[in-house]
């Protein structure tokens, strides 16, 4: 029996790697092209050698005392499992597997993308859609077979429905074979000579299609929504990509979102927040009252638990946060004035001194505060 392993020059318990590396070593050492007749019979018994060594089913036989080669009787040409690829592979590092057989027209179709603007309101409580939306849908006059009806493809004359053709080329192993795509039909092994007039021999046309969405709530600007096997038709009848929708909210005028919380700002008399009292406020669940403590500072916030956005793809809802902000008048008559003379008189504060308050006191740190959320 042959000494496989004494050919390539290789310990019995090589690696795959190391085989296949002594093989391309001696492959290009031996080659008649490199080192003429004379290496002809050698670069034989190399190929040999790794056609045997370099599978792992053949080699399991080998070790067991049996060669495939002599087993099976030998072959002429290429051996078995040992074709025109792998000389590619082992000279060029080949770059993948060919593709067997022709190519098919029908193809999935693309994803679909399209923008969907919603208010502030719809963000927090979701809302259905209807969208009018361009997509591609699968021709009704072939349906999907890309011919004109009453006829079908037929076998490319060329490659004889293969969808592919082969050429002859040079390399250092002489001339080889290589495979491409057919020309004549682009690989599809059949060509349509009566396309069909309404899609142009695509199996697909374009559609205005009117699109049902339920747009959940706590969606925002940037939130894509997926609906599956909605989006365009693919070629050849294939079947529907995805279709998704982008979100963009538009801003309110009042109210403002700071994830899903909302925020907004009520102005407050000053003698209401002097004295205390109850005010109405607007929500999107309708008016809600909120309670001013006596001595209401600009800055104060008040808290309406769960009264904003609904959490997306969760349960329940942010909250509502109401920013107090006490109005000064500028505008007093003759008897207001000298009421509030009479007033500052009781107090003592005709000619006030200022104190600087604290850090982390004061109005603008309760401003600071509020506007960072922290409430």
């Amino acid at each position: 029996m042959n000494d496989y392993y004494t050919t390539l020059g290789v310990p019995r318990n090589a690696t795959a790697a190391d085989i296949k590396k002594a093989y391309r070593k001696l492959a290009r050492e031996h080659h008649p092209d490199v080192a003429g007749p004379d290496g002809e019979a050698h670069f034989k018994s190399v190929a040999a050698a790794y056609e045997v060594l370099g599978n792992a089913d053949k080699r399991a036989m080998y070790d067991r005392g049996v060669d495939p080669r002599a087993a099976g009787g030998g072959r002429g040409g290429a051996p078995d499992g040992f074709g025109f690829e792998d000389i590619f592979e082992t000279f060029f590092g080949g770059g993948g597997s060919a593709r067997r057989g022709p190519a098919s027209r029908t193809q999935r179709g693309g994803d679909t993308l399209v923008h969907a603007e919603v208010t502030l309101e719809e963000a927090v409580f979701g809302v259905a859609r209807q969208l009018q939306v361009d997509l591609a849908e699968t021709c009704g006059s072939c349906e999907g077979t890309c011919c004109a009806p009453g006829t079908s493809p037929q076998p490319c004359r060329q490659c004889n429905g293969t969808g592919s053709v082969q050429r002859m080329a040079r390399s250092l192993l002489g001339q080889v074979v290589t495979s491409s795509p057919c020309p004549a039909c682009g690989g599809y092994g059949s060509t349509i000579d009566s396309p069909c007039h309404d899609c142009a021999g695509q199996g697909r046309t374009s559609a205005r299609r009117t699109v049902s969405v339920d747009i959940p709530a706590g969606v925002e600007t940037g939130t894509r929504i997926r609906m599956p096997g909605a989006g365009d038709a693919g070629p050849g009848g294939g079947p529907k990509g995805d279709l998704y929708i982008e979100i963009r909210e538009q801003a309110h005028q009042t109210f403002e979102r700071r994830g899903n919380d909302l925020h907004c700002t009520l102005e407050v008399p000053m003698t209401a927040a002097a004295l205390g009292t109850v005010m109405s406020v607007e929500t999107f669940d309708g008016a809600r009252d909120i309670e001013v403590k006596p001595g209401t500072h600009s800055g104060s916030t008040v808290k309406l638990k769960g009264l904003g956005v609904g959490k997306l793809q969760r349960q329940g809802r942010g909250d509502f946060y109401v920013h107090l902000d006490v109005h000064t008048p500028t505008d007093l008559t003759d008897e207001q004035e000298g009421l509030l003379r009479q007033l500052a008189a009781l107090r003592g504060e005709e000619m006030p001194e200022g104190h600087l308050a604290p850090i982390g006191g004061g109005v603008f740190a309760r401003l600071r505060d509020a506007f960072m959320g922290r409430v």
